[in-house]
């Protein structure tokens, strides 16, 4: 009997390690809550930017499309809403510098507990927020944006 039970727990072991932690189905992928900033729309609409992770939020557009300034979000969230789809706001508003130009800011935000997919849920009372900013028609912004 005790060489049964001296086999079966490195058995029972091995395949816990194997198969790993069940999870369940619809768990929703990890990602930070904390507000970095945080702006009023001209009707009245709190939209925070929160941390986010790498599919949405600060973390998303700092890296991937340049914008590092909480100040550059305010632009397009302080004029009127250029385009609604439901809870989906697109703000736009332009960064100009007289050396390098103009550049078009456009931000978008969901005005909702949760994003369209379900997956992400900002908790009671709170709003996602900023889902990405970029610049218009470039990937990266240029350095100069935020100066």
């Amino acid at each position: 009997m005790k060489k049964i039970t001296a086999l079966m727990s490195p058995v029972a072991a091995a395949t816990i390690l194997l198969a790993g932690a069940a999870a369940p189905a619809n768990a929703a992928p990890y990602w930070n809550k904390k507000e970095r900033c945080s702006a009023v729309d001209p009707d009245g609409r709190q939209i925070p930017t929160r941390i986010g992770n790498a599919e949405f939020g600060w973390n998303h557009f700092t890296g991937r499309h340049n914008i590092r300034k909480c100040d550059l979000l305010n632009i397009p969230i302080g004029g009127k809403v250029d385009k609604k789809d439901g809870a989906n706001l697109q703000y736009e508003g332009v960064a100009s510098n007289r050396q390098y130009g103009r550049v078009t800011l456009i931000v978008k935000a969901r005005y909702a507990r949760k994003t369209d997919d379900k997956r992400y849920d900002a908790g009671k009372g709170n709003t996602i927020g900023v889902i990405t900013a970029y610049c218009k028609g470039m990937q990266k912004c240029p350095n100069w944006v935020n100066q």
